[in-house]
């Protein structure tokens, strides 16, 4: 066997906050966090804009002088010379993107939520399959050491069966006149860009639920049943404000995902418990914020006063200020299947995906949350504005 690293070449569709951080992380030392097997380059990027809009982007992120900046989605998808494209547009977008780059044959890792609803999300899913190329949805927080650690946990019966998840992940966004601190074309709450709490910061708090009670669970597993409610945004019709019941009468357990713009408080070393863990042995309380979460505690039945404080922290590139994110795990992850020929990551399964979109879906059918019919659409078109234009 090679002891050469394995070399995966990415192309970035889109400029945005999230790209520059997960290209950054793409390009950190895998040696930081001692990642020996795997190793990334920048291939290209590409702004829907312009392609000197995607130049200042590599220049941004330090990228190689050999990186092609591109001014439109189609010329990133064509270059032969990428394997893998990474989409970080809105979701809003990541179905219309997410074909564009199927269709050209590129593997795929995109962004969360990975679309609007789940007809789209079986598509990408069926394009993928019958294309036999790898796609993945960008769960981060699901390739964290820690959360790797935990499930093994959970699956080990450590804390015996798992009868309760809690998991919230919320923004103090709160201003005068009860408005939110974000314009109305602001991504967080213009439905046109499928803004609001649930898709964007909800699918957090859906995945702590799902990756203890669900991708734990000896196959078939057991999909749980939803009740939820949703508190509109005046301003925008957006959510603001969601919350969900998923119960897995089979188990006899429960689930309760938390999410919104204006309940939540500050980030930092007093966040607190984010997601509880409760079985009938023990307990495992994670600290937020959720996406993100570098500390947990285990507490056993057997001696509720001796806690167990396990610290997890995030490697960071103590030359680039600002570099390692944590988003360098599914980047890894990624490399690792494409490596082995899978096509999907057991860690974030197209079934597993699917079922989480589905459970969006009918949350929102009993909130009454809909879209734009361009960006509901699960009809693929290379000319979509979705496509096409400024993102």
């Amino acid at each position: 066997m090679s002891s050469s690293p394995f070399v995966v070449k990415w192309g970035i569709l889109a400029t945005g906050n999230i790209a520059e951080k997960f290209t950054k992380d793409l390009l950190t030392n895998p040696a930081i966090r001692d990642t020996h097997d795997v190793r990334h380059e920048l291939v290209a990027a590409a702004s829907s804009s312009s392609a000197s809009r995607a130049q200042d982007f590599i220049n941004n992120c330090k990228g190689p002088s050999t990186a092609k900046a591109y001014g439109s989605y189609a010329e990133l998808v064509a270059d032969a010379n990428i394997d893998i494209i990474y989409i970080a547009t809105p979701h809003s977008h990541h179905f219309q993107n997410a074909m564009l780059a199927l269709e050209a044959g590129k593997n795929v890792l995109c962004e969360k939520s990975l679309t609007v609803n789940a007809k789209q999300t079986k598509k990408l899913y069926e394009v993928a399959k019958e294309k036999k190329l790898f796609f993945m949805e960008a769960v981060w927080t699901r390739c964290f050491p820690l959360s790797v650690k935990i499930r093994e946990m959970v699956s080990s019966g450590e804390i015996g069966d798992v009868i309760r998840v809690v998991s919230d992940l919320s923004f103090p966004e709160n201003a005068e006149g009860g408005k939110l601190n974000f314009p109305n074309e602001n991504r967080m709450v213009n439905k046109e860009l499928a803004g609001g709490a649930l898709l964007d910061i909800g699918i957090y708090a859906l995945t702590w639920v799902f990756q203890i009670m669900y991708t734990t669970q000896p196959k078939p597993r057991e999909a749980p049943t939803v009740l939820a409610a949703i508190q509109k945004y005046a301003e925008t019709g957006a959510d603001e404000m969601t919350s969900m019941i998923l119960q897995f009468p089979k188990h006899n357990a429960m689930g309760i995902a938390l999410t919104g713009l204006r309940a939540g408080y500050k980030h930092g070393k007093n966040y607190g418990a984010a997601i509880t863990i409760t079985g009938t042995k023990g307990e495992i309380q994670v600290d937020g914020p959720a996406y993100c979460p570098t500390h947990y505690r285990v507490i056993m039945n057997s001696d509720p006063s001796k806690v167990e404080e396990v610290e997890c922290p995030i490697p960071k590139d103590e030359e680039r200020e600002g570099w390692g994110q944590g988003m360098f795990w599914e980047a890894d992850e990624a490399a690792r299947c494409l490596r082995d020929g899978k096509l999907e990551s057991e860690w974030i399964s197209w079934e597993e995906s699917t079922l989480i979109m589905e459970t969006m879906d009918e949350v929102r059918r009993q909130g009454g949350l809909v879209y734009p019919d361009l960006i509901e659409s699960a009809e693929y078109d290379p000319k979509s504005p979705l496509n096409v234009g400024r993102a």
